[in-house]
Order: C-alpha cells, then structure tokens, then sequence
C-alpha cells in the first residue's frame, strides 16, 4: 500500500511510534527462543521479518528520522542472523537492501557490503548473482567498500554459469581506476583470452574504454590495444581501428617502437583484419623506421625493404584480406614509394598489378569515408599515382583525392 500510494505513505510517515514498534517487534523475533509454531530452520518466523524489513526500507527511504530509529536493529540482524541456512540469507539479503535503500551510517553500509562479499563465496549460484547484481548497483556511491572484495568479484569471472560472468565482468570494469588499472587489465585481458564469443565484444570495449581513461603511460595503453587486437581482433568495435591508429599518431615517440611491434605481430597470421589494418597504416607511415632500426624501446630487427613489401602483398594476395584491409595494404605499399629508394620499380609494379581491382572492390563495398581518413598524402606521391600503367585515373585520383582532403580537415 505505501509503495503504490504517497498519500498512505505519508500518513504511516506521520505516525511517529509506527518505527519504534515495527522496531521493537523485529527485535522480538530475532533474540527469542525457539517457537515450534514459528521456527524454519531455527530462525523465528522468517517470513515476518523479510515482511517487517521491506515496510522499514519504505518508511526509511529519503527520511532522515525514520532511518536513524532503525539503524540499530539493522546492525543486530546483519550480524547476529545464521548464515548456513538459505532462510538466513533471505533474510541477510533483505537486510542489504534496507541499509543501501534507507539514509543509513557509513558503517553499516559498510558492513551490508561485506554481507554481499561474503555471498560471492556461497556455493549457491542464485546467491552469487544476487550479490554481484547489488554490488553492481551500489558501487558508484560505496566506491571504496566495493574495492575490498575486488579478488573475490576477480574470481567469479572464472565461473561456469555465464549470468555471474556476465555481473561479475560488468562490476570489475566499473571496479576499474588509475590505482588499480595495471592489475585489473591483467585480468580482463587473460579473461578475454578465455571467455565465450557472447562476451568478447563487451569485453574489448570496456577494456578500450577503461584504457583510454586510465592508461599509465602510452606505451602501455598502446600495448594493451594491440592485445586486444590479437586476441579477439573480430569483435571490436568498427571505430577501434581508426582510434589506434590516432593514438599512435599523437606518441611520436612511440612510433619506431609500435611499427616494430606490429611488424611481428602479423607475421605470418591476418586472421585479426583490424590488427592487420593497423599494422598495414602504421608500416605505411613509419616503415622506413623499421627499416633503418632505430626503435630504442626494445632490441631493433634487421628488415629490408624487400621483407616489408614481402608482408604487404601477403596481406594483399591472402583469402583471409577483407576489401578494406588489402585497400590499407595497398595504400601502404604507395606510401612506402617516397620513404622506400631501393624498391620504387617493384612497388610500382605492385600497384600496377592490384590497384584496379581493389578500387573497384572498395567502391562496392561502399567503405566507409574513416577508412580514408587515416591515411596522408604528399604532393610527392600525385606523381606516382598518376603514372601507374594499371591502376585506372579516375581510381588513383579517388586514392589521391580522399586522403589530400582527410589530411586538410575538409
């Protein structure tokens, strides 16, 4: 009756012995004896007390007063009710919702939410779900509870049911800060190594989202978007590809370091199209610092022009190349013609060869204006386009055109 009408709720609110009575009988019921009547489980009448718990949730919430008279008894069922029994943890459980619902003390949300941690252990899945749903609802105003329990919430991502991986991966990233983002993505990342196709693409954009916020340092943040590519490259979302790609424009330093990573990671394996999409622009752009070795991150590899070209048309020619990730290859390889001086002939032959028939699979696919956007042109290059025997006009004006336009901002 309070909850469908104000008007009720407002005359109960009035009545200012209402609490301290349902107070009072509450109490009744949990320091009494044993009552064979009443008793399930040997807990009295537990049934009243969930009835009694729910009207002091009503009546406490947003009432400073009314909350304050029930704090106490609170506390008591909180801490003196049996756990082994699921008649115990109904009325645990109700208790929570009273503390978090009601104007309670810091401490006695506190320990509602340990209540909680302490349900992640049952062996009862029902209960486990219950008590991560609560956590997820609560921790953005108990922030710093809800952390304590961080290794115990770590864990029920390991569960077989997929309800509580589901919970238990939705309240890790809103667990996610700059104190613990190191830790956190360690265990999301081994999560997404293992986890059901259903939660990969959930999974790599809180892992994205949370890096983007957080990241310690850019070279973290640039390796932990590359895992992600690797591992479950296929179901990111369309824009990841376009935003690593502008990361790793603004790390300047980072850029000897990143085209070497990328390098290696797609060697011999494109079955990731966004990690090869990458991988591709970033060989495109920086590929004569692969060649000359100056990453100082890590220990350089020696690659010839030659071994770079060798990947791009691989990249080219392999039946696991979507249109937009042979058009990233073959925007590489002519790039690669004014940072190249050993290999202009072979690059134009390249193009010569491919570059009809991926214009013409790109016009088709209706590829999106972001696919074009990553890429720079100079002047330089007009020429070269131009003078490809195979590739016709109008494609190598678009090619030309498209990314002269992105570069400007127009």
């Amino acid at each position: 009756m309070c909850e469908r009408s104000p008007d009720m709720l407002a005359h109960f609110r009035k009545n200012e012995k209402l609490v301290p009575q349902l107070v009072r009988i509450l109490k009744n019921l949990i320091m009494s004896g044993y009552s064979p009547e009443h008793d399930v489980s040997g807990i009295s009448d537990p049934f009243l007390q969930v009835r009694i718990l729910r009207l002091l949730r009503i009546l406490g919430r947003n009432d400073d007063d009314s909350s304050e008279a029930m704090n106490d008894i609170l506390a008591q069922v909180a801490t003196n009710t049996e756990t082994s029994k699921n008649v115990g943890n109904a009325i645990l459980y109700e208790t929570v919702l009273t503390i978090m619902d009601i104007k309670s003390e810091s401490g006695l949300r506190v320990l509602a939410i340990n209540i909680l941690g302490r349900f992640l252990l049952n062996n009862d899945k029902n209960i486990r779900y219950v008590a991560l749903t609560s956590l997820l609802k609560t921790v953005q105003t108990d922030h710093n509870a809800v952390q304590r329990h961080r290794s115990t919430i770590v864990d029920c991502l390991k569960d077989l049911d997929v309800s509580i991986k589901r919970r238990a991966m939705e309240l890790s990233f809103a667990l996610v800060n700059g104190n613990n983002i190191r830790g956190m993505m360690k265990e999301l990342l081994y999560f997404l190594d293992s986890c059901e196709p259903e939660f990969k693409a959930d999974c790599a954009s809180g892992i994205f989202l949370a890096a983007e916020k957080y990241a310690p340092s850019k070279r973290w943040h640039i390796d932990t978007i590359m895992r992600v590519l690797t591992t479950a490259g296929s179901y990111v979302r369309d824009d990841a590809v376009p935003n690593l790609i502008q990361l790793i424009t603004n790390s300047v330093e980072m850029h000897a370091y990143t085209v070497q990573r990328l390098y290696k990671a797609i060697l011999g394996d494109y079955s990731q199209q966004p990690l090869v999409q990458v991988a591709a622009w970033c060989i495109g752009e920086y590929g004569d610092l692969l060649v000359s070795g100056q990453c100082e991150e890590e220990e350089p590899i020696q690659v010839t022009e030659d071994e770079v070209l060798d990947i791009l048309e691989s990249v080219l020619i392999s039946n696991m190349s979507t249109s937009v990730t042979r058009g990233y290859a073959l925007t590489a390889i002519m790039k690669l013609s004014t940072r190249f001086t050993c290999t202009v002939n072979r690059i134009k032959k390249v193009v010569s060869i491919y570059g009809s028939s991926i214009d013409v699979e790109l016009q088709q696919q209706r590829v999106a204006p972001s696919f074009y956007c990553c890429f720079s042109v100079d002047w330089a290059r007009w020429g070269i386009y131009s003078s490809l025997a195979g590739l016709p006009s109008s494609g190598a004006f678009n090619i030309w055109y498209l990314e002269r336009k992105c570069n400007n901002g127009h």
